[in-house]
């Protein structure tokens, strides 16, 4: 049964890698063997090129500059704000407490494509258009994370709370000083999902931002496609550039992904 599981595996981990081991052997290639037929792995000739000529010739220094200061942005408002109203949904009654909570719940099944015209009008409305609050600000809104957050709170003993509250402590420092430690399994998987969500998305920053200097990965790397055409290398590599960071930042954290995801249920 051992070696069954070890061998599917094996078979996972290999479908998972060949895609990227083909698009590192493509960026090595010179542009002239990408299309070649039959395709081969390890031609001659290989190098650095093709990453060479991405950093030099475009902006994708920049573009990752952007792409980690919205991340990092979204990331730290996102947990706190999230967090905080997983708490306070958890530990205090006040009317319409499950209205609210109701509302939550419907907008983690409301698709984002469908906010896209209002929130763009509200963006044009308070001049946010082409900056990185335009950018950051509508990815702050996590109503699964609320969901996530309050549930995790909900199983924290009320006894741990009234003890604090015994001890003089108020209600912010209760959320402060005693659920936030206790939450960091859920709050790190939290981290890293908002992080890589973030990282990626496309579909809003490519509508909100029209300034090559103000565009993030996803967005910069269709103009480095259309720029350069069939080019298969330099598009490779600019790909595999974009994703480094995204896979360091995983390895880092991945024991804390694994502690998060199993204590709350997360999965992305």
């Amino acid at each position: 049964m051992k070696a069954a599981r070890i061998s599917v595996a094996t078979v996972l981990a290999v479908l998972w890698l060949a895609p990227l081991a083909w698009a590192l052997d493509t960026a090595l290639k010179p542009e002239s063997q990408t299309t070649m037929v039959p395709l081969s792995w390890f031609t001659p000739g290989m190098s650095l090129d093709a990453f060479a000529k991405i950093l030099s010739t475009s902006n994708e220094v920049r573009w990752f500059a952007n792409s980690l200061l919205v991340g990092v942005a979204v990331t730290v408002m996102a947990v706190f704000l999230t967090s905080l109203a997983g708490f306070g949904l958890s530990r205090t009654r006040f009317r319409g407490r499950k209205a609210l909570l109701a509302v939550i719940v419907a907008g983690i099944v409301v698709p984002p494509q469908m906010l896209i015209v209002p929130m763009f009008s509200e963006m044009v409305g308070l001049n946010l258009v082409d900056t990185y609050l335009g950018v950051a600000l509508p990815q702050v809104v996590l109503p699964a994370m609320v969901y996530v957050m309050k549930k995790f709170f909900d199983g924290v003993p009320r006894e741990l709370e009234e003890a604090a509250v015994i001890d003089g402590a108020g209600r912010f420092r209760v959320y402060w000083s005693l659920m936030l430690p206790l939450a960091r399994p859920a709050l790190a998987a939290i981290t890293v999902f908002t992080f890589i969500t973030t990282w990626n998305n496309f579909l809003w920053p490519f509508v909100v931002l029209t300034d090559p200097n103000m565009m993030t990965l996803p967005v910069g790397l269709t103009t480095v496609q259309s720029n350069y055409g069939l080019r298969y290398a330099q598009i490779m590599a600019a790909a595999l550039l974009a994703g480094l960071p995204l896979l360091a930042f995983f390895l880092v954290f991945q024991r804390q992904v694994v502690a998060g995801v199993t204590r709350t249920g997360l999965k992305g």
